[in-house]
Parts: structure tokens; sequence; C-alpha cells
């Protein structure tokens, strides 16, 4: 884990919700994992997140999310943070791959809200407890419920914060209001998951981002955070607004981010390889798209650089 500091989060601040490289016949590539990780650190990720939403954590098996955290905690030593998905609709799985995450090598855990069974928020609430007594990691809640179907309601994360080990919260509910309401009364570490509120959550008190979009551009998004902290608030804004085009195709395009991340990769020869079913690769108008919006941000970046050193 990389080392404390009064000035930076647990988890770090600038996180990349990494996809699972896989070979080009869909089995696990751990060494285009351990390349991939060490090019984000280098471009200035203090975190990865690995096997969420992004890794395609519903379509690799227990073994590989194993294999996947000790091969890039080996790559990026103490450089970075490792924080592992562990979440499923089942508590005792949950456990389990906490466990597993523990021993492999892992610096934190990342668990999803229990998804399809929709349970009430007293079962949301034991069925953390349960993992974060499980396990001596720090836990970060990921409250999506666009995808599973419940949400963490602020009242249960004020509760859930009472628990040492409960640090953190992936924050993808869309609801400013309720993640300031607990920002306010807790020291629970907000990170955005929208890469369009980076700037927007930071501003009220969120510590960062774990963001799907720097799998591509780890350097653009990390400069809107370095901006704001220097006191450039229109820097920071013209950055975060740079962004939004590469953002919106990726994350906003009807496509899934995994899908955008991995076309993204694969067209600048970098570590990601092919989807497993059910997702399908993006097709050609849509990975030129996605090619035109990152040279446009690059360049983007490369003026603003330059007034910067001026």
């Amino acid at each position: 884990m990389a080392p404390p500091s009064s000035a930076l989060p647990l988890f770090g601040r600038a996180l990349c919700a990494m996809v699972t490289p896989f070979t080009d016949d869909g089995l696990l590539d751990l060494d285009g994992a351990q390349l991939l990780a060490e090019r984000l650190v280098a471009d200035g990720c203090d975190g990865l997140v690995l096997s969420g939403t992004t890794g395609e954590s519903p379509t690799t098996s227990d073994s590989e999310k194993a294999a996947l955290v000790r091969a890039v905690a080996e790559a990026v030593g103490d450089r970075a943070t490792v924080v592992a998905g562990v979440g499923s609709f089942a508590t005792r799985h949950t456990v389990e791959m906490a466990l597993q995450a523990e021993k492999a090598g892992a610096d934190g855990l990342l668990v999803v809200t229990p998804y399809y069974s929709k349970p009430p928020q007293d079962a949301v609430e034991a069925h953390f407890l349960e993992v974060a007594d499980a396990s001596g990691l720090p836990l970060a809640l990921y409250d999506i419920p666009g995808r599973t179907g419940t949400r963490i309601e602020p009242e249960t994360m004020l509760r859930l914060a009472e628990h040492p080990r409960i640090v953190a919260v992936k924050d993808c509910a869309y609801d400013l209001m309720g993640s300031q309401k607990v920002m306010s009364r807790t020291d629970l570490a907000y990170y955005t998951g929208c890469d369009e509120f980076i700037l927007a959550l930071y501003a009220v008190g969120g510590v960062g981002y774990i963001s799907t979009v720097a799998n591509a551009v780890p350097r653009q998004l990390r400069a809107i955070l370095d901006a704001f902290d220097a006191g450039d608030t229109d820097g920071a804004r013209r950055r975060q607004q740079q962004s939004m085009e590469l953002i919106e195709l990726m994350m906003g395009s009807g496509l899934p981010g995994t899908v955008t991340s991995k076309a993204l990769l694969g067209s600048l020869g970098l570590p990601g390889g092919p989807v497993r079913a059910p997702l399908r690769p993006a097709g050609r108008e849509a990975t030129d798209g996605l090619l035109s919006a990152y040279e446009a941000l690059r360049q983007a970046d490369l003026v603003s650089a330059g007034g910067e050193q001026g």
C-alpha cells in the first residue's frame, strides 16, 4: 500500500476502475494486466480498483479475481493501492471473496450492494457489517442502484459509517444532496464513480474518483483534481469540460464502459483484449469516434499544460 499521508485519503484520490485484460482467446492476461497497471500508476493513478463493473466481475471466476490481485499488487508494489471488488448477491460468497482478496494482497475491498434480490435496508446493512467483520481490510461501499436495483440509503450509510473498517464510498447514486448529507455527518471518503461528477463532488467534499475513463486518460483526469488543489478553479473547470466529449462517448453512448474502454485501449495498442459475452465489442464507427475524442482531449491537454508552464 502507498505510504499514509495526512493529505491523501487511505486509497488515494485518483483511482482507476481498471479493465481486466484478456488474451485473444478470452483467457486472463496477467502480463497485460501488469503492463496496464504500471502505465496507469506512472500516469498519475494513486490506486487501482480491480474486478468492479468495468473489470467484468460478473464473468470472471473467483480464482481469476485472486490471480489478478496478486499480479497487479506485484506490479505496482507500494506505489499505489490495490482495491479488490468482492461484492456479489450472496453474503457468504462475498465474505469468501473478501478473505481471498486479503490473502492475495489487496489493500482494500470494494463491496457492491447485493443485487437482484432487492434486500431491504436492514438486510443491506447486515450484509455490509458481516463482510466488514470478516476481514481486516478497509471497505469502500459501492452504491450503484442503477445496476443493483437497491440504494444504500443515506440513513443506512450513516449507521454503517460507525464501523471502523467501513471507510469509503464509491458513489454512483446520482444523488448529490444525499451524498453531501452523509459527507457532512461522517468521515466516509466519497469517491465519485461517475466521471462527469469528478469536479462537482470534489468541490463539495469528495476525496476523488474511481474512474472508468481513466483507463484511457489517467493523467488528464488527475489534472482536474490537481488544478483544484492548486487553487486554479477555472483551470479545473476547463479541464473537466474538455474531458466531457470523451466521457460522454465512453459512458453515455449506450455502450458499457468496459466495451468503450477496451475498444480505445486496443486502438492505442494497450492491453485490454476482448470483452466476455454477453458483452460484445464496439463497432468501427464507435471506435473511430472514441479515438477522435481521445485525440481532441490529448491536444487540449497539451495546450493547457503549455499555458500553465508559461
